[in-house]
């Protein structure tokens, strides 16, 4: 039996993906030429997205031949695609929706996957509403931190600005204050869940993935940078088909895309790589609708009052002719 090598496996899931039963070249010669081979995306900390990691063989196989991973870091995250550091993210639904409320030049593509964030308690905090008169961890103000967990204490009817003691230190990460038990709770994403269960810290107050309203809504989405999308609209047709067929991989293959995410430097442990695709749900994404997930976060971002604008109007600025919404009017 011949065993497949990682690149000839990619090229034929992506064919299959591609094609179905028609044959790839001539699929890929009716939509016309790529106006560019190149693209770059983004390389972070974030196991969850490991569908972005794993896309690299998937563009090679439509013609891509220059793809480049640029590094990246919490602070300014969406300000890298709005400006053209990188030319496609994926990330957190409501950061987009904040970038496009301050009017960053954003295009929003489609719903990758839901379920990869959990709040965190200490022995004391069990709850949602235990958090009234506690310490919660964020990155920074308008981070996801912040918003989500203020999300979330309203929806119980809690006041974020009132209820919730907020402690951000730009020199230590929230899971290290959590870990030190200098604050009572904060929001992590893979590996951060991972390495607290692998360690017996804490507690999962909020899963995601599991518990309503947020897991029927994408966590997060795919976006490009707006004058890559306009200029280059097959290119940007191929990599935005990459992306689901990346998260398919992700949930049918977990031991393998673990291993390959692993030797291609995205993360050094494959324990956690490995925890963290068989516990985010990558294969539920075909359940959930991308101008849903807008609208149900950019409401309730207006009325915290992290945005201005109201999710029509996120739609429509944010939006290309490809987006659900868009598609469908």
């Amino acid at each position: 039996m011949t065993t497949q090598t990682r690149r000839r496996f990619l090229t034929t899931v992506s064919m299959a993906g591609v094609v179905g039963l028609v044959d790839a070249p001539a699929v890929l010669a009716e939509e016309g030429s790529l106006e560019t081979t190149a693209v770059r995306l983004e390389k972070s900390a974030a196991l969850c997205i490991a569908p972005q990691y794993l896309v690299e063989e998937l563009l090679r196989a439509d013609g891509f031949t220059d793809i480049r991973y640029i590094e990246g870091s919490p602070p300014g995250v969406t300000k890298r695609v709005a400006h053209g550091t990188v030319d496609f993210q994926t990330n957190y639904a409501p950061n987009f929706i904040t970038a496009i409320d301050r009017g960053e030049l954003i295009t929003l593509l489609t719903g990758v996957m839901v379920g990869c964030y959990e709040l965190f308690g200490n022995e004391d905090t069990r709850s949602i509403t235990d958090l009234k008169g506690k310490s919660v961890g964020m990155q920074a103000l308008g981070s996801i931190g912040h918003i989500l967990v203020a999300l979330m204490a309203a929806h119980v009817g809690l006041d974020p600005g009132r209820d919730l003691h907020w402690v951000t230190d730009p020199r230590v990460k929230p899971k290290d204050l959590f870990i030190d038990g200098k604050i009572d709770a904060f929001l992590g994403f893979p590996p951060e869940p991972q390495e607290l269960r692998d360690r017996s810290i804490g507690h999962v107050i909020v899963n995601s993935a599991v518990d309503r309203p947020w897991s029927q809504y994408f966590c997060c989405m795919a976006a490009g940078r707006r004058d890559y999308v306009q200029k280059y609209p097959v290119a940007t047709k191929r990599a935005l088909r990459a992306i689901p067929k990346a998260t398919d991989l992700c949930a049918t293959g977990p031991t393998r895309v673990a291993r390959q995410i692993v030797d291609g430097g995205f993360t050094p442990r494959n324990d956690y790589a490995l925890q963290t695709l068989n516990e985010v749900p990558y294969d539920r994404w075909r359940d959930y609708d991308a101008a849903d997930t807008i609208r149900f976060y950019a409401l309730r971002m207006r009325g915290a009052g992290f945005i201005k604008s109201s999710p029509q109007k996120i739609i429509a600025d944010g939006t290309g002719p490809a987006f659900p919404e868009r598609a469908q009017t």
